[in-house]
């Protein structure tokens, strides 16, 4: 990951770096001692207070205070946007930012008691001079000095002139609230107009001029306040024609109020966005109640310009993957509880993260056996805490490969119907027949001839936005052991799993990169050898989507499971380069992964690759592996994750 930050501590001979892995690291002696964690996005600047604590700002928004022992102290909101750089004073308590917002920030007691607005889009850099003036180098190519002392300031006519420049720039900006104009929306008396659907979302003005979102009620048969709309930050359509947010580009950033007396959460969306997946998103990043789903993907489809998506009520809620109707068809309403299973994988509507994993073990169940040791219910504890890599244990190393062999067959087929109905003529095949070979070829005890197996091939150059049930049909395909041979065999394979990574390579959609990643998982008992010979192509397109994916669990648990049986296939071989690109690509799914499901099959997949390894292990320690892994040993729940850590920390040590 790119380093953006450094910063020397001499009174102890240490050095600090902040980096696009948004963690800050201590090193001493050029070995790392310390890794700070807290910040959700790139660690852009860094400022020393003292010998004892220091400070760092991110594109997350956020400063934080940290002690060298490694405690977050205090984190300060301010900015509505990328923080770019921070530097002290020189009473060495007061500090100042500045970022993409526009403005340089002065924080004193831990508040901010000044906002320097600037005629910029960016205030790249910001530095603190020994007389206490501030200097900014900004997106202009012009640098401005600012003082409080009066004897250094600018006249009057040169004070006005650059009051105006500001006044001129700001004003020279569409709305913040993207392409919605609030003279455009009805005042209060909007509310007196009944919804029309339970759920529905409005947006009024407020006589000072403020903008609120108000949601439908239809049993209290009033509206409700949901939040106050309080704009959009970053590039504007008059700059990029896009929304900054997390270094990204969109058509949109909302940002929503939902609880006073904390920051205004962002809502970013692209037009060519499924609403439903990006409400989705929304609520799991800011572990919102489920029961949010309908109102944010409806206030998105509203207050979107250019997006159209059919009205759904209660019992008609949109496929997130493809908002046109539910996935399962003429099934049950939707329900807010949470043992719905991904259409994908399970049962019920899908629901992104809100089931556990296939493989997953649940905590509390009875009776149930761990796919990833083979034995029974995982006992917190039982892993033991201490020895080596050798060392007798329930997790690792792994001898079997994991699969995805969970599906919902008949909502799989009902969006193979509704799709084969979008393709282009040349490409539509009977109901009739669609349904019949579909379901033949997910029966895993089914015997699938070679004509039934090269219709599957031809289905699967569908249009890529309309492929993703082909995918699903495959990856059940590849459970059978007949169809498996057939489709993975030397001559075929190879160019079966090109398709397959020209599907699910980064730009393409979201649901592609999933399917295609757990196809790839199902593959190995067919044909290890051939994904072993295209590892560096697999690796390096699943890699890729991790790291572009990094807030969708299901995507990092499908790769962490990916580079799992990569693990198992390597674990016996002599394969010195397979087993450095492996690990290499754990490391760099561990940099992203939060969700404790995926940390926990990597941490196997770690174990299984240096079972009995000292080259491996000696490869693992100059990567300064263990201090990845140390972060995940005081995890407790669930408690695997942090037995199966202290395992693998102590043989690193």
């Amino acid at each position: 990951m790119a380093i953006w930050a450094v910063k020397i501590m001499p009174e102890h001979g240490l050095m600090l770096t902040g980096s696009a892995d948004k963690m800050v690291k201590l090193w001493r002696a050029g070995k790392c001692e310390k890794t700070f964690k807290g910040h959700t996005d790139c660690v852009r600047g860094l400022a020393v207070l003292s010998s004892a604590d220091f400070l760092s700002c991110s594109n997350d928004a956020a400063v934080r205070r940290w002690l060298v022992t490694g405690e977050c102290m205090q984190v300060y909101y301010g900015h509505s946007n990328f923080i770019y750089s921070i530097a002290v004073l020189p009473n060495g308590e007061d500090f100042v930012t500045s970022g993409e917002d526009r403005a340089i920030k002065v924080w004193s007691k831990e508040e901010c008691v000044q906002t320097i607005l600037l005629p910029v889009q960016s205030v790249w850099s910001v530095a603190c001079l020994g007389n206490g003036d501030i200097v900014a180098g900004c997106s202009d190519s012009v640098t401005r000095v600012f003082t409080a002392d009066p004897s250094r300031m600018l006249d009057e006519a040169g004070q006005n002139a650059f009051k105006e420049e500001v006044a001129s720039y700001i004003s020279a900006k569409p709305s913040d609230l993207g392409e919605i104009k609030p003279e455009d929306l009805a005042g209060e008396e909007g509310l007196l107009v009944p919804g029309k659907t339970d759920g529905q979302t409005t947006m009024i003005r407020k006589p000072n001029g403020s903008v609120e979102a108000h949601q439908w009620s239809a049993a209290d048969n009033k509206w409700m306040k949901i939040g106050d709309v309080v704009g959009s930050a970053g590039a504007t359509p008059q700059t990029s024609g896009k929304q900054l947010h997390q270094g990204k580009e969109y058509d949109y950033v909302f940002s929503i109020d939902v609880e006073e007396g904390k920051p205004p959460l962002k809502l970013p969306y692209n037009i060519t966005e499924d609403p439903w997946f990006v409400a989705q998103k929304f609520l799991n990043d800011n572990e919102l109640s489920q029961a949010f789903l309908e109102q944010v993907a409806n206030f998105i489809t509203e207050n979107a310009e250019g997006v159209t998506l059919q009205a759904t009520g209660s019992n008609d809620i949109a496929d997130p993957f493809t908002g046109s109707g539910r996935y399962i068809p003429g099934t049950a309403p939707y329900s807010t509880s949470t043992d719905q299973l991904d259409p994908f994988t399970g049962t019920g509507r899908y629901i992104p993260g809100s089931a556990p994993p296939q493989g997953a073990l649940i905590p509390g169940s009875q009776g149930t056996t761990d796919p990833l040791t083979g034995k029974s219910r995982y006992i917190p504890g039982s892993g033991g805490d201490a020895g080596s890599i050798g060392t007798e244990n329930q997790f690792f190393p792994k001898t079997t490969y994991l699969k995805f062999e969970q599906a919902n067959q008949l909502a799989i087929l009902g969006k193979l119907k509704e799709f084969n109905a979008k393709v282009d003529i040349g490409q539509q095949i009977s109901e009739d027949t669609l349904e019949k070979e579909s379901s033949l070829l997910m029966d895993s005890k089914a015997k699938p001839t070679a004509m039934q197996l090269d219709l599957l091939w031809s289905l699967l150059h569908w249009p890529r936005d309309l492929v993703f049930p082909v995918l699903d049909v495959l990856r059940l395909s590849l459970c059978n052991p007949v169809a498996a041979q057939y489709l993975s065999n030397d001559k075929d394979g190879a160019q079966l799993i090109t398709h397959l990574l020209s599907l699910g390579s980064c730009g393409n959609p979201m649901a592609n990169q999933l399917l295609v990643c757990r196809s790839l998982c199902n593959m190995f008992d067919a044909n290890v050898d051939l994904l072993l010979t295209l590892r560096g192509e697999v690796m390096t397109c699943v890699v890729r989507c991790a790291e572009k994916l990094v807030n969708n669990r299901n995507m990092l648990i499908a790769v962490a499971t990916l580079l799992l049986n990569y693990s198992v296939a390597l674990n016996s071989s002599t394969d010195t380069e397979g087993k450095s690109q492996c690990l290499s690509a754990i490391v760099t799914v561990f940099g992203v992964a939060a969700d404790h499901e995926a940390i926990f099959r990597l941490l196997v997949a770690l174990g299984t690759l240096l079972w009995a390894d000292a080259n491996c292990m000696a490869l693992a320690k100059s990567l300064d592996l263990r201090q990845l892994v140390l972060v995940h040993t005081s995890v407790g729940d669930p408690a695997k994750v942090g037995e199966c850590a202290k395992l693998i920390a102590n043989a690193l040590h």
